[in-house]
C-alpha cells in the first residue's frame, strides 16, 4: 500500500506536469516559429562586422573603417582614426581618410581632420585641413567639403588652393564629379598655369 507521503508526492508531480509540460510545448513552438528570425539575425549581424571593422573601446571605435561601393560598382573605403555613433545614422570621426578608385585605376584620397559620415546616404562631411590627392599629382586644399560617396562627388563653398602638373588655382569653391575625374570651380578664379596668371 502506497504511504500518504508517497500519495501527496505523485499528487503534486502530476499537478505540476499539468502547468509545466504545456508551457515547454509552448516553448518548443516557439523556438521553431521563430528560429528563421535568429538566423537572420545572425546573418546581418556578419554583414554589419564584415563591413565595419575596429577596435572598440568603451562607447568610441578605433582604427574604424569601412567599404563600400557606388552606384556604379566602383569600390570605396572609409577610415578614421576614432568613431563615435552620435545617432541612427550619424557617425563622427577624427581623422577621416577615404579612398576611390575609378575603373580606368585612377586612385583618389580624400582626408581631414574631423569628419561625420552618414551612412544611410554614404555622405561624408569634412572639415579642418581637407586634403584631396589624385594619383595624378594634383592636390586640393580647403577647410570644408561634403563628398557624395555613393556619387562620386564632392562639393565644397571655402576658399581653394589647387597645385597640380597645370599649375596652381585659387578658388572660392569647388564641385568635383566622376570621383574627381572633372573638376569645376567658382570665382573669383585665379590660374597660373606654367609661368601664366589668368
Amino acid at each position: 500500500m502506497p504511504t500518504r507521503g508517497g500519495l501527496l508526492r505523485r499528487r503534486f508531480m502530476i499537478n505540476a506536469s499539468k502547468f509545466l509540460l504545456p508551457a515547454v510545448a509552448l516553448l518548443l513552438l516557439a523556438s521553431i516559429a521563430l528560429w528563421p528570425e535568429f538566423n537572420r539575425a545572425a546573418d546581418g549581424a556578419r554583414v554589419v562586422l564584415h563591413r565595419l571593422g575596429a577596435t572598440i573601446d568603451g562607447a568610441r571605435l578605433t582604427n574604424a573603417h569601412y567599404h563600400g561601393v557606388d552606384e556604379r560598382g566602383r569600390p570605396f573605403t572609409v577610415t578614421a582614426a576614432t568613431a563615435a555613433q552620435s545617432g541612427t545614422d550619424r557617425i563622427d570621426l577624427t581623422g577621416p581618410d577615404a579612398d576611390m578608385t575609378l575603373e580606368n585605376g585612377t586612385w583618389i584620397n580624400v582626408k581631414s581632420k574631423q569628419g561625420v559620415f552618414m551612412r544611410k546616404d554614404d555622405q561624408l562631411d569634412l572639415s579642418r585641413d581637407v586634403v584631396l590627392y589624385r594619383d595624378d599629382g594634383t592636390t586640393m586644399t580647403t577647410d570644408s567639403a561634403t563628398v557624395a560617396m555613393k556619387a562620386g562627388a564632392a562639393s565644397g563653398a571655402a576658399p581653394t588652393h589647387v597645385e597640380g602638373p597645370f599649375g596652381t588655382l585659387d578658388a572660392s569653391g569647388f564641385t568635383t564629379m566622376d570621383k574627381g575625374a572633372a573638376m569645376q570651380f567658382w570665382g573669383p578664379v585665379r590660374v597660373e598655369m606654367n609661368g601664366v596668371t589668368q
